[in-house]
């Protein structure tokens, strides 16, 4: 059973993942920031990271870019979810190390779709 981090500074957006996640038979973590993202990536390896952009402290962005250049963390794959909707945004999120790129909100069987794409690589 593959285990997904979801790295989101809203309780809402937590608890609605992680109930469309668990549904789908995914074991979930949970971060509340992108420096807790980073650590908790680093001690329990999970095999994909779920990041929201707009978060206090360091972003998704910051923490994306951070995951990917570490040895470490490299190889884990990284789906940022976020509301910035914006082409630039979505590029940007790509150069950073982000394997792909969703829109909030996101549809439970389009991101489980995503998920076992990625996992299944």
């Amino acid at each position: 059973m593959a285990r997904i981090l979801i790295v989101d500074d809203s309780p809402t957006e937590i608890f609605a993942l992680k109930r469309m996640l668990e549904d789908a038979g995914f074991q979930t973590a949970v971060a509340s920031s992108g420096e807790e993202g980073i650590e908790k990536a680093r001690r329990e390896k999970p095999d994909l990271i779920l990041m929201d952009v707009v978060m206090p402290g360091m972003n998704g962005f910051q923490a994306t870019r951070r995951l990917s250049k570490d040895p470490e963390t490299a190889a884990i794959p990284i789906i940022m979810i976020t509301t910035k909707d914006q082409e630039t945004d979505r590029i940007w999120g790509l150069r950073q190390g982000a394997r792909d790129y969703l829109t909030k909100p996101a549809s439970g069987a389009a991101l489980v779709g995503k998920i076992q794409g990625l996992l299944a690589e």
